[in-house]
């Protein structure tokens, strides 16, 4: 009898291990949790940004550029241009100016460079192009079908546990985008209308494998690093690689002079990078998809921003395709238990 009383002791975990697990446990908790905070944040923030682009947009010297590509091209070299600029110098105040140069000469910096192409001049230059010819609350809508393409290359390489629940929201987002796209405003303002819709799409993969890419990287680079080599390394790819193409440097030159668009263009900037610095951090803590699911709460943002700020004639698809993308979003957080697993696989 005693020997089997000593057993279940020696066998049992002892009460200072369990507290330790418990607490453990909560940090992570927490931990996951103040990632679903920033997400959320980063959804709002970039629904507010995306409605101040496609004010300056409507304003010289964007209404005259060269080629119907030409002014959101420049645009997005300009938005990534000030948002690394902020967060460089908010970097090299914090001190650590250092670590930017020391993350580029590494494997896990090499991935954020590779992610800054897919998101800078693939992705935001398709955003913002379908901004210009689709609208803003249109395009926010649209690029909100990005968390497909990241979820399931998310599964595939980074091994990220994807329950049903998570897919139904996605399958949720993916059908309120579809909804939205559908019929163009009424008016005939926009007549070309389904290219920004498409162009718009190719926002979707660009953000879709920059949010793998960077995730991957940000294993082992702070995302304060990563996000200020994402946006610096996107506005340099966009003006050596992109703008001498669509006779982009002129409206450039013309632009940084004009300073009624330009400090609009320049808020837009700094907003957006703070928008991009909260979805870097939700992307490090809560995983991918989970992530991106927060994040496209941006369309439901972009139609209210969008209602007070400009003036957006509200349609029924894009009010119900936008409340449907938002349920979408919050069924993907819907249970706070699996949060402490959420960069396990399945």
């Amino acid at each position: 009898m005693a020997n089997g009383v000593a057993a279940q002791v020696v066998g049992a975990p002892s009460s200072s291990k369990v507290l330790a697990r418990d607490l453990s446990n909560k940090r992570k908790l927490s931990h996951a949790k103040a990632g679903l905070l920033w997400g959320a944040f980063g959804g709002m923030s970039w629904g507010f940004a995306g409605v101040v682009m496609g004010i300056a947009f409507a304003m010289a010297p964007f209404t005259g550029g060269a080629t119907i590509f030409t002014g959101p091209l420049v645009g997005a070299a300009m938005h990534d241009g000030f948002a690394g600029i902020f967060l460089t110098l908010s970097n090299i105040f914090t001190g650590r100016g250092s670590e930017i140069f020391r993350t580029l000469k590494t494997w896990p910096g090499i991935l954020v460079c590779l992610a800054a192409i897919f998101g800078g001049p693939i992705a935001m230059g398709g955003y913002l192009l379908g901004i210009e010819f689709a609208g803003a609350s249109y395009a926010l809508s649209i690029t909100a079908m990005f968390p497909v393409v990241g979820t399931i290359m998310a599964a595939v390489f980074l091994k990220e546990k994807i329950t049903p629940l998570v897919w139904a929201g996605i399958a949720l987002s993916v059908v309120g985008a579809l909804i939205v796209g559908w019929t163009p405003p009424e008016g005939g303002s926009m007549p070309h209308f389904y290219l920004g819709i498409g162009c718009a799409l190719l926002a979707c993969f660009g953000w879709g494998i920059e949010g793998v890419l960077s995730t991957f990287g940000m294993d082992m680079v702070d995302p304060d690093i990563a996000i200020s080599i994402r946006e610096s390394v996107s506005c340099i790819v966009s003006i050596v690689g992109v703008l001498p193409f669509v006779a982009g440097w002129a409206l450039l030159g013309e632009s940084l002079g004009t300073f009624n668009s330009l400090w609009i263009l320049a808020c837009a900037g700094v907003i957006g990078g703070i928008s991009y610095l909260a979805w870097y951090k939700s992307l490090n803590m809560t995983g991918v998809g989970r992530a991106m699911a927060l994040n496209i709460t941006y369309v439901i943002w972009g139609i209210v921003f969008g209602y007070f700020m400009t003036d957006l004639q509200l349609t029924t698809n894009l009010v119900v395709g936008g409340l449907i993308i938002t349920i979408g979003g919050v069924l993907v957080v819907a249970n706070p238990k699996e949060l402490l697993n959420l960069r396990q696989g399945a």
